[in-house]
């Protein structure tokens, strides 16, 4: 982290679009959709106050977290390729009006969700934040771990909407968790092997840097996605989904795991790695939407 708060004196002025990518809007939204998946899986219906209120905190805290993030990354992103462009790296926001930014969008943040949700909604937020920041983010440094550490983190947001609408966490709450939490393996175990080499240029020790034929990264992987697959079969047993919601994830499990199958093969494995990223990104999306489906129509 640098200590810099100065602005390169011939870098381009910030725009609003380079404040804006302070925030990491897609990563953001990403918090953002999951929060509400799990908000509207415990409450199905609209309830358009309690809705925006949701929106609003969520997005604050998130943006804030991907501001502070990029204030403590400043030092190595400069270094890596993928990152060099950002704001701050590339001089456009001086480190000290990000920090300031990301304090108060935080604070603002949990201030809307303890106001206007319940509070425990407010304490999953705050757990986020404390998780990715003073944990995740400097393991990144020196553990192996660091994915996993940061897929807790991730797996968070669900709790952040389940609690919002009731005030606590029940089974499918934690189910919820569970997923995100096993689907962000597979997700970054691709994104890390096809960036290796720039996370080996600012010495992260994580997995996809230290195994340089990918075998391991690639079990790890797969296992993982079975794991996934495992926990998303779960809510019928327990009484909590419907038997379509079972066909629909059957199918989508099919397609998750033959893609991080291929991902262990030796051949084409950059190319398998980043069809495994996009297979993550579409069977998200489909696998929550089946499970809220579900919830709205037989719930």
């Amino acid at each position: 982290m640098t200590a810099d708060t100065t602005v390169d004196a011939t870098a381009p002025k910030a725009r609003f679009g380079d404040y804006l990518e302070l925030t990491k809007p897609r990563l953001s939204m990403l918090s953002v959709i999951t929060t509400l998946v799990g908000y509207s899986a415990a409450r199905p219906g609209w309830h358009p106050n309690e809705f925006w209120a949701l929106v609003a905190g969520t997005c604050a805290c998130a943006g804030g977290v991907a501001a502070l993030n990029q204030w403590m990354e400043s030092d190595t992103d400069a270094v890596m390729p993928r990152t060099a462009e950002r704001p701050i790296p590339a001089g456009k926001i001086a480190t000290g009006s990000a920090f300031v930014i990301g304090v108060g969008l935080c604070a603002g943040g949990l201030g809307v969700l303890f106001t206007y949700m319940h509070g425990a909604a407010a304490f999953f937020a705050l757990l986020t934040i404390i998780s990715y920041l003073a944990i995740y983010t400097p393991s990144k440094r020196w553990s192996r771990w660091s994915t996993e550490i940061g897929a807790v983190a991730g797996a968070f947001p669900p709790l952040i909407g389940w609690a919002a609408a009731t005030g606590g966490v029940t089974a499918l709450g934690w189910i919820l968790f569970a997923v995100l939490f096993f689907w962000q393996i597979p997700h970054f175990m691709a994104i890390a092997w096809t960036y290796r080499k720039d996370y080996g240029a600012v010495n992260f020790p994580m997995l996809p840097v230290r195994d340089h034929k990918g075998s391991q990264v690639a079990r790890w992987s797969f296992i993982n996605s079975l794991a996934l697959v495992a926990v998303c079969l779960l809510p019928q047993p327990l009484g909590l989904a419907s038997p379509y919601y079972t066909t629909v994830t059957a199918l989508l499990a099919l397609w998750f795991i033959f893609r991080a199958a291929a991902f262990i093969r030796t051949v084409n494995r950059d190319q398998n790695a980043r069809k495994l990223f996009f297979t993550t990104i579409g069977w998200l999306p489909l696998q929550l939407g089946a499970l809220v489906a579900d919830r709205l129509i037989f719930a």
